[in-house]
Order: C-alpha cells, then sequence, then structure tokens
C-alpha cells in the first residue's frame, strides 16, 4: 500500500490496520526494554545559581571538567548571572560537583535525587496499564513510536469525513513522517495552521499534546460550536513526532536523546538539533559548529531530512499556512520571533496580542502562569530555528511554546499532569486558531 504524499491525497486504506496491531502487540512484548536498564539508578539533576560572573565562569569551568547533561540551558554558553542553570549529573559524579559547588559558594539544590524513579514514573507499568485499557486509547500516558503511528491510522479510519493522513517523507533511518489533516472538506480556500511536536526527542509531553489535540478536535465537533466553526473554516496539520528517530531512541536507549539520529563522517557522534537546522541565520549565535554538542546545527541548512520535508511541505502551502505553532519543553513559555536576534518583529502588535491572549486562555484553566514574548529576551539567543524560519517564509503567526514545568519535573512530567497541561494549552491553541478568522489592524 503507497501513502499518499503531498501531491497526490487520498485516504489510507484499512488493510494496514493488521500490520499497525501486530506493531503495538511487538511494543507491548518488549515493555522491559524500554527501562535503560536501570542505566540511571542514583544520577541527580542539580539547579544551579551563580550569582556573579566569576560564579558564571566558576560553574563553566567545572562543567569543562566534567561531562555534564545540560537541561537548561541546553548550552554553557547560555549561562548566565542569575539565571538557573538544570543539569543532570551522573551518579559516580554527583559528591563532586557537590563538593565543588559547597566550596566555591555557589548556590544549589537537587532537584531530583534518583533520576532512575522518576523515569519509571513513566514507563515503569506499562503492561497492567494496558491491560486496564486494551479497548480505548489512552491519552494520559506517553506512548512509544509504534502506539502514536497506530493511533494515526486509526484516527484517520474511524474519522474519514474530517481527518486526512499522509507522508511528507522519510526520516534518517527511514521511517515515514506522518502528518494528519483536520478539517471539514470543502471545496473553497481555507487558512491552515501547523502544529508540530517532538522535535527534541525527550520532551516527551510534545506529542503527547499533538495527540490530545486531534482527540479534542474531533470529539468536540459535534457538540463544541468553537471548535466546529474551526474546523469548518480552517484546516489544521498536526506532525506529532518530527524527530521519529530521535524519539524512537528516547524509548529504546537513551530517555534524554535530544537530536536527531543522523551519522556525522570522522565523527562517533551522531544527530543534529532540528531546531538549529534551519536556513535563517543558521550555525550562528546558540548553535554549536561541533557534532558532539546538543545544540549541533548540522553540516549545512536542512541537512536532516526530517527538517527539509517539513520546510519543503511549509514552502508549497505557504500561502494557506496562516500560524506555525512548535510544542517544547520545558519553561512554561510562549515564545514569538525573533529568536536569532534581538529586534522587533514588524507585525509586532497583533502577534503580541494574540500571545497575551492566549496566555490568558491558559491561565484561565488552573492558574498556571506562562511568560510571553520575543524568544531571544524572553529565553535565550539561538539561530537556525523553525519558528524563524516560518515567520521569514511568510507565516505571520510563528509561536514556540515551552510546555510545563519550570524545573521541578523537567523533561520527566509525570503522566498525572497530562491531563491538565494539555487542557489549559489546548485553550491557548485554540485561542490563536481564532484570532486567524479575524483580521488583525493593530
Amino acid at each position: 500500500m503507497a501513502l499518499r504524499n503531498t501531491d497526490v491525497y487520498s485516504n489510507v486504506k484499512p488493510t494496514v490496520l493488521l500490520g499497525c496491531v501486530l506493531m503495538i502487540c511487538t511494543a507491548l512484548n518488549n515493555v522491559d526494554s524500554y527501562l535503560y536498564n536501570n542505566r540511571y539508578v542514583g544520577d541527580q539533576v542539580f539547579r544551579i545559581i551563580p550569582s556573579s560572573k566569576p560564579e558564571v565562569q566558576a560553574v563553566k569551568q567545572l562543567f569543562q571538567n566534567l561531562t555534564v547533561d545540560l537541561w537548561l540551558p541546553n548550552s554553557a554558553s547560555l549561562i548566565r548571572e542569575n539565571g538557573s542553570i538544570d543539569v543532570h549529573v551522573r551518579r559516580d559524579k554527583t559528591h563532586w560537583l557537590r563538593n565543588h559547588l559547597h566550596q566555591a559558594h555557589i548556590y544549589y539544590e537537587v532537584l531530583i535525587s534518583n533520576l532512575q524513579t522518576e523515569i519509571e514514573k513513566q514507563t515503569g507499568y506499562r503492561s497492567s496499564r494496558k491491560r486496564r485499557s486494551e479497548l480505548q486509547y489512552d491519552y494520559e500516558v506517553y506512548h512509544p513510536l509504534e502506539e502514536i503511528q497506530s493511533w494515526m491510522f486509526e484516527m484517520n479510519r474511524t474519522h474519514s469525513h474530517l481527518v486526512d493522513l499522509f507522508s511528507i517523507g522519510q526520516s534518517y533511518e527511514g521511517r515515514p513522517l506522518y502528518v494528519l489533516q483536520l478539517g471539514k472538506r470543502t471545496r473553497f480556500f481555507k487558512k491552515a495552521m501547523w502544529i508540530d511536536c517532538g522535535v527534541h526527542a525527550r520532551e516527551w509531553i510534545g506529542p503527547a499534546f499533538c495527540q490530545w489535540f486531534v482527540k479534542e478536535a474531533l470529539n468536540s465537533y459535534q457538540h463544541d460550536s468553537s471548535m466546529r466553526r474551526l474546523m469548518n473554516q480552517l484546516n489544521f496539520y498536526i506532525m506529532p513526532v518530527f524527530n521519529v528517530d530521535g524519539y524512537h531512541y528516547s524509548w529504546k536507549m537513551d530517555r534524554f536523546w535530544r537530536k536527531t539520529r543522523s551519522k556525522i563522517p570522522k565523527y562517533h557522534c551522531r544527530g543534529v538539533d532540528a531546531n538549529r537546522n534551519w536556513k535563517v541565520k543558521w550555525c550562528d549565535e546558540g548553535a554549536s559548529l561541533h557534532p558532539c554538542d546538543d545544540t549541533y546545527c548540522g553540516p549545512f541548512p536542512e541537512s536532516e531530512p526530517e527538517v527539509k520535508a517539513v520546510a519543503k511541505f511549509l514552502r508549497k502551502h505557504k500561502k494557506r499556512v496562516k500560524a506555525y505553532i512548535s510544542m517544547h519543553a520545558y519553561a512554561q513559555m510562549l515564545l514569538y520571533p525573533y529568536s536569532y536576534k534581538y529586534a522587533t518583529i514588524p507585525n509586532f502588535n497583533c502577534v503580541e496580542s494574540a500571545a497575551q491572549n492566549a496566555v490568558s486562555a491558559l491561565y484561565s484553566a488552573y492558574g498556571v502562569r506562562y511568560r510571553y514574548g520575543p524568544a531571544s529576551s524572553t529565553l535565550y539567543v539561538s539561530s537556525g530555528s523553525s519558528m524563524d524560519w516560518a515567520y521569514k517564509n511568510g507565516i505571520p503567526y510563528a509561536f514556540a511554546f515551552e510546555l510545563r514545568d519550570t524545573g521541578y519535573y523537567g523533561f520527566l512530567l509525570p503522566e498525572a499532569l497530562i491531563n491538565p497541561t494539555c487542557t489549559e494549552t489546548m485553550r491557548a491553541v485554540k485561542t490563536i486558531a481564532s484570532g486567524l478568522l479575524r483580521k488583525c489592524t493593530k
């Protein structure tokens, strides 16, 4: 069976479902392999806050002498005075780091005292959980890639009047890059919104939200007049897992893998930061030229087939796509351009108003506060991002969400928080989408 690509629009045939069922069974039979062989037992996550420039330099020097996994910020070059640093430290180095921070009188606290324990809260009980929900897809747990892709086929099969499933290409390792198109079929021209999740593999709450969005849009279409209006007048392109290779690897081998899985000639390190690989101020500030760094920009712009496929699709449909949203974690922020420089975008008033309204809608759910503003000044400067690329290529509303939380759990947001996180984010995204139906004149 051949899936349609972006040039040929036809429904995916249901005969593929047998294969999807087999994929799910295989995933369930290999549950134990998802626990990473206890490799994170005793590892800890520190929060360090240097209060002066000498302390900033001292922390950077410590990290040069110690192999660490920076969570926030994602590069030592972005460490700033009075800024929080969240860092994952191996169990055999925790005492060493603690002693050196204490001797230098640098403030720190331990956010996670045993990383393996927190990981098992996400992945350790999948067998019993699945038995309880064999007949119904559970949107309040994290799912491996095989289950998400099988779910996409099922959405296409059961909601064919509102859903189209298609592939826009293949990943480096040959996996299909699936996208769901949501919206009522009409003959007239419709504006569209693109939402991608899972650009960075370890940010599992992203794919969970994309699935949640699809579920809510389809289930509320009949009884929610606002959702029905959006689906009737807009198309939504939803890519639940952008970085399919990296996401799969984060389940199988390394829970905290961030990049793609492409091979780099002459280096043992693998992968490129898929949010530094876009052709907009490529490999400038906030990106690295070294293949072993988490922010490696790649050998050239769009070197990653995943980035190239999405860029090609958005270029082709840029007259239709009026909003671009990329889901990330963590920080509780709603960001808009520019990310690569400190400057005001031409339609600042319209975008700022949309962001403010979205954050207010999000807050109305549970009182969770998000900061919003230009990415460069609100978070940090980074070049080659998808958000800046989308804006520079004519998409007037380009945003990046940094979902919950602010560091207590970091990338290990518990499954108990999937529902509230997705519920509040759904309100924000619906607010942005509703704004596309009104012309901003500010």
